[in-house]
């Protein structure tokens, strides 16, 4: 991926070549159902994470920076190395990496499955293998990162309770893998779509899903 400092016909060509494969897998905007299996709501305020892959991490950084129990979220890396963590090396797609976030939440006003919820419906199209939209590649590919058995039991319950229910015309392809580590990405990556909201990149791919958000979400979105 090499989306910055790209004459204006690239970028051109890469929203037609995003508009020519957005309709082979199911649209970013499925409403999705609760998970059957979640974690409980906790009763005290505190802090825990989630790591997900779907894509470029501009666009699903800024869906969960407007999702209500959304502490922050933060665009990075997970799969690989650290010595391999750099945006340069990852976009080889030879890293193990996927650009990935890490959601700060907090448990007692939204749980994991909640989450995991948005993530599915709004964030990224999880049946688009090693890819999403215009952008291809291993480091593009949809994943949950799992912290402990309680995040691996929701995730995986949750991709079976969807396929088993249809609800994407493919099968998910999300992988459900444990966290090894997670590395912040570069300065110039954080809050990007917020930053750079007339970026074409931004206005074809990422504004969309969190104008879903507001839509299909009434009830967790947040404008902060």
């Amino acid at each position: 991926m090499k989306k910055l400092g790209l004459v204006a016909i690239a970028i051109v060509a890469l929203m037609i070549y995003g508009l020519a494969t957005r309709g082979f897998g199911a649209a970013v905007g499925t409403a999705v159902p609760s998970p059957a299996v979640d974690s409980p709501m906790a009763t005290a305020s505190s802090r825990q994470t989630a790591v997900i892959a779907g894509g470029c991490f501009w666009g699903i950084q800024a869906v969960f920076q407007h999702v209500k129990g959304v502490i922050s979220a933060t665009s990075g890396y997970a799969g690989g190395s650290a010595k391999s963590a750099e945006y340069e090396t990852v976009s080889t797609g030879e890293t193990g990496h996927a650009e990935s976030v890490q959601i700060t939440y907090d448990p007692s006003k939204i749980t994991y499955g909640e989450l995991l919820r948005v993530f599915f419906s709004v964030a990224h199209d999880p049946t688009q293998l090693n890819r999403q939209g215009p952008d291809s590649g291993t480091q593009y590919r949809s994943a949950i990162f799992f912290a402990n058995d309680e995040q691996k039991k929701v995730a995986e319950a949750y991709i079976a309770q969807l396929d088993k229910a249809k609800i994407f015309p493919r099968p998910i392809v999300t992988q459900v893998t444990p966290l090894k580590g997670f590395y912040t990405a570069e300065s110039y990556h954080q809050n990007y779509a917020e930053e750079h909201p007339g970026n074409p990149y931004i206005m074809f791919n990422d504004a969309p899903k969190v104008a879903n958000l507001k839509q299909q979400f009434p009830d967790l979105y947040t404008g902060k």
